[in-house]
């Protein structure tokens, strides 16, 4: 069975009245973990992108970007986007359920965290009640404000980007500590550590800027000698 007709299953019973409880119950164990990922980005996207008062082609898109989807798989990826669209449940439910899942494992709600603001950016523009949307999940998350800050420095195009937010140290920390934690977040976004985590394998194209801005933002600090 593929992971879209484990995914559609499982948003099938919630639609069907099955509670956010159950479903995520059953979602708890590795492999279903990797659906529960997905549950979480498909859910959480599509409602996030209504918050600007309509889904565009380019938002559908972005989630496809989202998850590497097959030819095979594409009719059981649509069906899974539109019954996360029809569902009920707030999306406050759904994160919280989400974070409560993965509480141990901040690594990857900030995997979903980073989905959902490439979704948030396929349209080209950043809507104010996206933004709202974003840090209300990131609260939800138990993520620091930090974490917002840097990937919305990332992902939005309206401020520069500061290499020591993006690796998470301040100005002023020794070339050798900025070094440690620039390789740390390489062995943390690497894919077999993102999958041993929960990420779907067809998720883990997310790390590939991620680890662009890594880079780069290690080459500029390395640069100032």
């Amino acid at each position: 069975m593929s992971i879209w007709s484990r995914i559609t299953d499982a948003l099938s019973a919630l639609t069907a009245g099955e509670g956010l409880s159950a479903v995520f119950d059953r979602l708890r164990s590795p492999p279903e973990r990797s659906v529960a990922f997905a549950i979480a980005v498909i859910a959480l996207g599509a409602k996030m992108a209504k918050a600007d008062g309509h889904v565009t082609r380019d938002e559908v898109t972005a989630f496809r970007e989202v998850f590497h989807i097959a030819s095979r798989d594409e009719q059981g990826a649509a069906r899974v986007f539109n019954l996360a669209r029809q569902d009920v449940a707030g999306f406050e439910d759904y994160a919280a359920r989400i974070s409560a899942m993965f509480s141990a494992e901040p690594d990857t709600l900030r995997d979903l965290l980073e989905g959902l603001f490439h979704i948030a950016m396929a349209d080209g523009f950043y809507h104010p009640n996206e933004n709202a949307f974003l840090e209300r999940v990131t609260e939800i998350f138990g993520l620091p404000e930090t974490e917002f800050n840097a990937l919305r420095m990332r992902f939005v195009p309206d401020a520069p980007l500061d290499p020591y937010t993006v690796l998470g140290v301040a100005p002023g920390t020794s070339k050798e500590e900025i070094r440690r934690a620039w390789r740390r977040l390489v062995r943390e976004n690497h894919p077999d550590a993102m999958i041993a985590r929960g990420v779907p394998e067809e998720a883990v194209q997310l790390a590939q800027k991620r680890m662009a801005d890594i880079n780069l933002a290690w080459e500029e600090i390395e640069g100032r000698g």
